[in-house]
């Protein structure tokens, strides 16, 4: 992997956090002040906010697998975990991983240790 890769995997990382928590925080938060109190106008903007925040992620992920030719499988798994409420946070773990060797692997291959 290159360093092309980790930036991809890092900037998967950043909007991984936030997507996580936008739909318990931003939907659920929203959702419950429209059914205690007469702000209906709040929700639009919540959801608008949680979806293109989805999107982001999506074309994020797709980045991600385009650089570094991951099995659908992966893919996948990172797609559910940005479906499902807090799966981004254990994806954020994950992709640290993942980044934090993929820096290692470019860093060796530039300073000529590994052979590409």
């Amino acid at each position: 992997m290159d360093i092309k890769t980790a930036t991809a995997l890092h900037r998967l990382r950043l909007i991984s956090i936030p997507e996580a928590l936008s739909f318990p925080a931003l939907i659920l938060f929203g959702s419950v002040l429209s059914r205690i109190s007469d702000i209906d106008f709040l929700m639009m903007p919540l959801g608008m906010l949680h979806g293109v925040l989805f999107v982001i992620y999506v074309v994020a992920l797709l980045d991600v697998w385009a650089k570094t030719k991951w099995p659908l499988k992966r893919v996948a798994f990172f797609f559910l975990l940005c479906v499902l409420p807090f799966g981004g946070l254990y994806g954020d773990k994950v992709l640290k991983r993942y980044e934090a060797d993929s820096v290692i692997a470019a860093r060796a291959r530039r300073e000529g240790t590994v052979s590409a």
